[in-house]
């Protein structure tokens, strides 16, 4: 079963999105409405729904009425409502405070790490989507143990270039043997210093970990002054030591 995008996989033009605005009060809507409601042409109007019926954001109805040519109506699907609706950024910080505020340590805790484990979740869906089909080529290719070091790295490149995606910069290098991954800006960065035991930290270094299928350690920090955050796979169930060694080529996301 096939996943649909994530709502930040891409960006949505701004006339696509006033297509959206003009069908969010739910009703099935025509060219000729569209086209007089938006000011533009027919034309363009076609251009913008077949973009949007593209990333299926609206769905299409036919009605055929006599002999005659059958005509098309629009309405917004699930994805398109969540796209159409109001920016989440404000009730996200909101309810971030609230959840870092809490006075009963336990509780907090595991709210953060169902939160992280929920976001991990996401992104190993998308990445077992996204390797759908080449973990049989390396277990053609390779013996076990070195199949799943290749399908980790694998999985790592896949999550750094899901996070471009999102619009956070981020690539791989090494820690020897190991893929490590870099993260230059922090991807949540107005909710990074709300708390003073750096939750967030916490919840990024689970979330990874829930979406590699591996233990994941914050190895360096931007908020102690290194050049990017670090996230590097546990050895042996023991902590890494030292910042990773960046002697080999960096691979950027998307290369």
């Amino acid at each position: 079963m096939s996943t649909a995008p994530h709502p930040e996989s891409s960006d949505l033009r701004s006339v696509d999105r006033q297509l959206l605005l003009a069908l969010r009060k739910g009703d099935c809507v025509g060219i000729g409405e569209l086209t007089e409601s938006l000011g533009v042409t027919a034309t363009a109007v076609r251009q913008r729904i077949e973009r949007l019926l593209e990333q299926n954001l609206i769905e299409r109805e036919k009605l055929v009425a006599g002999r005659g040519r059958p005509t098309f109506r629009y309405r917004l699907t699930v994805a398109g409502h969540q796209r159409a609706g109001a920016n989440p950024v404000e009730l996200v910080d909101a309810m971030w405070r609230e959840i870092v505020a809490l006075p009963d340590g336990a509780v907090r805790s595991r709210l953060l790490d169902s939160v992280a484990g929920r976001l991990g979740q996401r992104f190993a869906e998308e990445l077992n989507q996204s390797t759908k089909g080449e973990d049989n080529l390396a277990t053609l290719n390779a013996g076990s143990d070195d199949q799943s070091a290749v399908a980790f790295e694998r999985r790592v490149h896949k999550l750094s270039q899901a996070l471009v995606s999102r619009h956070i910069e981020s690539e791989v290098s090494r820690d020897g043997e190991l893929p490590v991954l870099d993260i230059g800006t922090c991807p949540y960065p107005s909710l990074t210093n709300v708390s003073d035991d750096r939750a967030m930290c916490r919840l990024e270094e689970k979330m990874f970990s829930e979406a590699l299928g591996r233990p994941m350690h914050l190895s360096s920090c931007r908020l102690d002054g290194d050049a990017c955050c670090q996230f590097s796979p546990l050895s042996t169930g023991t902590l890494s030591t030292g910042t990773p060694n960046h002697s080999t080529t960096q691979t950027k996301s998307g290369d």
